[in-house]
């Protein structure tokens, strides 16, 4: 059987997923994105359970779309492209809806479709060695589906930045444009006094307080969803975007203009 590329474990009231596919930087891969979707089900359900902490393995928390599984022989592209789009949307309306506060620890580097997984984080901690940066644009695609997550967080001047420039930026700027909640020099122990915190309180205390905050995210979440999903798995098929993932994979500069 094949190793488990997220980990499940649980001590007292936390649940901790943890992304293990280190070999692709914990990419969001398909059989990995099913996996997290388990993880939060058997969370969801696992009595005693009051919080999900979300961790990595390796220096890189998440480096967004797996792009070797952008085509599949004998499939249509498109559709490939439509049902991978799909799985990323899913994936993050689940974190948003679970009824359980999640905890995003990072200690690492997320670039790209990881940084909807931190935004759809109720809680995010990162180590100050962390780095974040959205480098869709680089490789002829956007931000579309993850945006959803992410404008509810950052400010309006920090993703007209970011969202253009694909420029990296550290754990204390991620946290002063509201993307992260703390900035530390340890995670593990801040993690830890905010579990412990979430603990206190009863499973319809923190769902019911848990969906104040996002419900107006999910109201949005829910109207824009299907646009975006469409609109990303079709700059992920267009010509532009294969240069650019092309270009990426084989570590050279994209001819946009060839």
């Amino acid at each position: 059987m094949d190793a488990p590329l997220v980990r499940y474990d649980a001590d007292g009231p936390v649940a901790r997923l943890t992304l293990d596919s280190p070999h692709n930087r914990n990419a969001l891969s398909t059989a990995l994105v099913e996996q997290l979707h388990d993880g939060l089900t058997r969370a969801s359900a696992e009595k005693g359970v009051r919080a999900v902490v979300l961790g990595h393995t390796g220096r890189t928390f998440c480096a967004g779309a797996d792009l070797s599984e952008t085509s599949a022989a004998g499939a249509d592209p498109g559709e490939v492209a439509v049902g991978r789009a799909h799985e990323l949307t899913r994936l993050l309306r689940r974190i948003l809806e679970s009824p359980l506060p999640v905890i995003a620890a990072i200690d690492g580097h997320v670039r790209a479709g990881g940084l909807g997984l931190v935004g759809a984080c109720d809680i995010v901690v990162a180590g100050r060695a962390s780095t974040f940066a959205l480098t869709e644009a680089r490789i002829g695609v956007a931000p579309s589906i993850i945006s959803l997550t992410l404008l509810p967080r950052m400010t309006a001047r920090a993703a007209g930045r970011y969202f253009v420039t694909g420029e990296k930026f550290d754990a204390d700027a991620a946290a002063d444009m509201g993307l992260v909640t703390v900035a530390t020099d340890d995670v593990a122990a801040t993690v830890a006094e905010l579990a412990s915190a979430i603990a206190l309180g009863s499973p319809q205390g923190l769902a019911a307080s848990k969906a104040l905050t996002t419900a107006s995210v999910i109201e949005d979440f829910d109207r824009r969803a299907e646009k975006l999903t469409r609109q990303s798995a079709e700059l992920f098929v267009s010509d532009q975007a294969r240069e650019g993932m092309l270009a990426f994979l084989q570590k050279r500069s994209p001819d946009w203009v060839g």
